[in-house]
């Protein structure tokens, strides 16, 4: 695999070595580096490959019609960067992007800032502009519509969706998730039966909606949100961008988010909000699962304890507890 010391300046058009490359936290699909180039300045290195991918392979490649299957690639991400800039949603600039390599595509972006995850913690003023802006960020991709849903790159190269609509796809997610997770944990095999009664039973509440659907993230938390020093939040790690119904990005933003209202964009369905709530939280006990399967996957006790919390919600009375 060739040195990113040498790769990502060639990429940018410098012929000198890079100074330093600093591995980053975060990234479980791709490999993520800080590189600081030649004549001082810094750039963030993506790189798709599978060394790179902690995150175990299914049967076969992903299905582009499945808008919850693995969200990977260069091609998602150059396909998601593009309709983020012309929606003028701040996302870190893209230098230079090869999709083939002798180690994997590279992508060469503006090194943005730190996440708001670490603004939160460490410096709640200076996160608080970012909050503001990304309420605003929201508001700009939830009002923006299209007649069909799915993954962006999918729907703009022609294709049609897998299912008859959000929430069905939402639905037979879930049971997939559920089978698995009662697969891996016999405390959700014990489950099993109550929570598909109850998936079942919330779908059924749903009517159809009219209208499109929705510009969403997919999985929007604070450490998907770089802080730029003028006060804005960049959206990162975007490859899962997809026209949905708002609610399964709010969904999200509520277990990641203490102040989840500031973020609030479009009036939520009840229904759709109580169906994709426990979907959400069964996806979050089948994915640790799976990855903690994998003996030597990093981050064991992080995944782990996701894993805890979720189920904790989805057995809880009701099927929902708290935040994350």
């Amino acid at each position: 695999m060739r040195s990113l010391a040498s790769a990502v300046p060639a990429l940018v058009g410098d012929a000198r070595p890079a100074r330093e490359v600093q591995v980053l936290r975060g990234g479980t699909k791709k490999g993520v580096w800080r590189v600081v180039l030649a004549d001082g300045s810094r750039v963030v290195a993506y790189r798709w490959h599978p060394d790179h991918d902690r995150w175990p392979a299914g049967q076969g490649p992903p299905d582009p019609a499945d808008p919850f299957s693995h969200a990977s690639g260069p091609g998602l991400f150059a396909a998601a960067h593009v309709l983020l800039t012309e929606a003028g949603v701040r996302v870190p600039a893209l230098y230079a992007l090869e999709e083939e390599g002798p180690g994997g595509a590279l992508a060469v972006v503006e090194d943005a800032g730190p996440t708001l995850e670490h603004l939160l913690g460490t410096d709640p003023g200076r996160a608080a502009p970012v909050l503001e802006h990304l309420a605003a960020t929201l508001g700009v991709l939830h009002g923006r519509t299209h007649p069909a849903f799915g993954r962006v790159a999918h729907l703009a190269g022609g294709g049609a969706p897998a299912a008859a609509s959000c929430h069905e796809a939402v639905l037979a997610r879930a049971l997939a998730d559920l089978a698995e997770a009662a697969r891996l944990d016999a405390r959700v095999e014990a489950a099993r039966p109550a929570l598909e009664g109850e998936l079942h039973a919330r779908a059924a509440l749903i009517e159809p909606r009219p209208g499109g659907y929705s510009l969403i993230h997919g999985e929007l938390g604070p450490d998907h949100v770089l802080a730029t020093a003028d006060g804005q939040g960049a959206l990162i790690d975007i490859e899962g961008l997809m026209w949905f119904d708002h609610e399964w990005e709010h969904a999200f933003l509520r277990l990641r988010f203490a102040d989840h209202r500031r973020l609030a964009t479009r009036p939520l369905d009840p229904h759709r909000m109580g169906l994709y709530a426990l979907a959400m939280d069964l996806s979050l006990v089948a994915g640790p699962l799976r990855y903690l399967a994998d003996p030597a996957a990093p981050d064991r006790e992080v995944m782990a304890a996701i894993a805890e919390r979720a189920l904790g919600r989805a057995l809880a009375p009701g099927g929902r507890g708290g935040g994350w």
